[in-house]
């Protein structure tokens, strides 16, 4: 049942043909079994994904999993919500039917076929997406009649239209790859460069998908060959951030956006291409912008670019780089902490004046709240060891200086 409807169990009576038998909730996509019982089809899929081979209500076996729907009850339950708005009841959606395995399988065929005329493919395909993007089972359902070997030629066909190409590559960043998939594609150094470009195609949902793909294909590798491979294509890095530096990203955009980038800079040796393309001054001006586990991302990639000197060097030089650090301590989540004050950590091992900036912007406060906190252990021992390091930047009046701090149990030098 939604949630608006809860509070109203005094005064508005759910009738009981309009429960469903499994939940006891009101159906919102009321369908019917072999043994002719209804259920609302989200609890029945449930009951059955379990490993149960009975009706919940009968006992009896069912004979097949065939799921009809009862457009009859879903119509009246619908007219008895809009009777009851005056209450609060909100009138349920009409749920979209699920995709039949043979429609999938048709237009799987006529996409892949090469005889076809190229706008009955692109019909095909479009269709194809459509029902992907309406639910998970339609994507599973899709998912079950190998799409993604078909959509991988359709996408690095060199004798096809660009547009067949552009619009398989949207359908396959809805599938997860497989490990085979991706070493499929990360082996083939052409595949790579083909996304790469394709990071600065004049639309921007090709250039997120492409980015999208990139990442799939990166985290979906072990080997660490094929890995630095990807990493070191040239343009790559420039693509992804130019995808984060424009104004008009929209938060798909910024969160495939900031996976990309996060992944390709987990190869140590492909970083500083990261920070020669624009990265430090890309994701100190963007990070305000993410939301929470985007802005784990970010600054965990910050803090990985800050191990390295040029990384450290490019942060350093921005203006905001302490300051938003030391404000994002405690701010966001712990994990989005403990890479913040990893980050502050490199850069003021790194240089006098980071220190000073750090003091300037109030690290001892929160320093020293941060290692009181239920922070992770790695974030305070970082914490206790800039409070070491930045020992003797504090003012002479600071509590870092005073009697209390030394007896103070809190960091233990």
């Amino acid at each position: 049942m939604p949630g608006t409807l809860e509070p109203l169990d005094l005064t508005v009576q759910i009738p009981y043909h309009f429960r469903c038998p499994i939940s006891l909730e009101l159906m919102c996509d009321p369908v019917t079994v072999s043994t002719g019982q209804t259920y609302d089809r989200s609890s029945i899929e449930s009951w059955v994904a379990t490993g149960n081979t009975t009706c919940p209500v009968t006992r009896a076996p069912l004979t097949d999993f065939t799921l009809i729907p009862n457009h009859t009850l879903r119509r009246l339950i619908q007219d008895w919500c809009v009777a009851n708005r005056a209450f609060g009841v909100e009138r349920i959606p009409t749920p979209k039917q699920p995709a039949e395995p043979s429609l999938v399988r048709s237009l799987l065929n006529q996409a892949a076929s090469a005889s076809n005329p190229t706008h009955s493919r692109l019909s095909a395909l479009r269709r194809l997406r459509g029902l992907a993007r309406d639910s998970d089972k339609n994507r599973s359902v899709i998912s079950s009649h190998n799409v993604r070997e078909v959509l991988v030629n359709l996408v690095f066909s060199t004798s096809q239209s660009s547009d067949l190409s552009h619009e398989s590559l949207a359908i396959l960043v809805l599938f997860p790859l497989t490990e085979f998939d991706c070493v499929g594609i990360s082996s083939e150094p052409e595949r790579i460069s083909y996304l790469a470009n394709l990071l600065f195609h004049s639309s921007i949902e090709v250039r997120v998908n492409s980015a999208a793909l990139i990442e799939n294909v990166i985290a979906g590798t072990r080997s660490s060959d094929l890995r630095l491979q990807i990493s070191n294509t040239e343009i790559i890095f420039e693509g992804v951030i130019e995808i984060l530096k424009n104004p008009l990203s929209s938060p798909r955009a910024l969160k495939i956006g900031i996976k990309a980038l996060f992944a390709l800079c987990l190869v140590k040796q492909t970083r500083h291409k990261a920070v020669t393309a624009g990265a430090a001054e890309t994701l100190i001006d963007r990070l305000a912008d993410f939301d929470k586990c985007d802005a784990e991302r970010a600054l965990a990639t910050i803090e990985l670019l800050c191990r390295i000197q040029v990384g450290c060097a490019a942060f350093a030089a921005h203006a905001l780089t302490v300051p938003l650090l030391v404000k994002t301590i405690l701010k966001i989540s712990d994990r989005a902490t403990e890479y913040a004050a990893g980050a502050l950590l490199a850069l003021c091992s790194a240089s006098e004046l980071s220190q000073k900036e750090a003091v300037c912007a109030g690290i001892l406060t929160q320093l020293l709240l941060l290692v009181q906190s239920d922070c992770t252990d790695r974030a305070k021992r970082k914490a206790q060891m800039l409070l070491k390091l930045l020992r003797d930047a504090w003012p002479e009046d600071s509590v870092g200086n005073s009697d209390d701090f030394l007896c103070s149990e809190v960091v233990p030098f």
